[in-house]
């Protein structure tokens, strides 16, 4: 009786495992970018859109669609000479671009630890005089019948 329970199971797993899903739009961007690389040359769409599905599994009619969003991003470099719109990417573009957000990140970094620290500073030089106290920790509230260092007696004080 055991197996005929996992009979069913098994052929589930197999249907499940066959159906084909579809790339996401980062992976045909990759792949994508992974042909202008591999090959370091240029091409017109046309050729990308034949191209694409034999080495990449990208469908013809999304190569346009991916190869605009990658022109859009500055990733792939395109020039129209006469009637003909060309499109390349090379690799040491793809790193330079890389090094430059690095630097970008990193100075950015730098800036935030340099306003951190001029804050602790500021919060140093502001507490001085106000050092914490028994006294100004712990008063009894009247409110609360001796319920120390409660809100409304700050809110008076002030």
């Amino acid at each position: 009786m055991a197996s005929n329970n996992a009979y069913p199971t098994i052929l589930y797993a197999c249907f499940s495992q066959s159906k084909k899903r579809g790339l996401s739009l980062e992976e045909k961007r990759t792949r994508l970018l992974d042909i202008f690389f591999e090959k370091k040359e240029f091409f017109q769409l046309k050729e990308l859109e034949s191209i694409a599905p034999k080495l990449k599994g990208i469908t013809s009619m999304s190569v346009k669609e991916v190869l605009q969003s990658l022109v859009d991003d500055g990733m792939v470099d395109t020039e129209r000479i006469g009637t003909s719109n060309y499109f390349w990417a090379f690799p040491s573009k793809a790193s330079n671009q890389k090094k430059r957000r690095l630097k970008e990140l990193q100075r950015q970094l730098a800036e935030g630890e340099r306003k951190r620290q001029s804050l602790e500073q500021e919060i140093k030089t502001a507490s001085v005089g106000r050092e914490k106290s028994v006294r100004r920790l712990w008063t009894p509230c009247p409110d609360y019948g001796g319920v120390l260092n409660c809100c409304r007696t700050r809110e008076r004080s002030s």
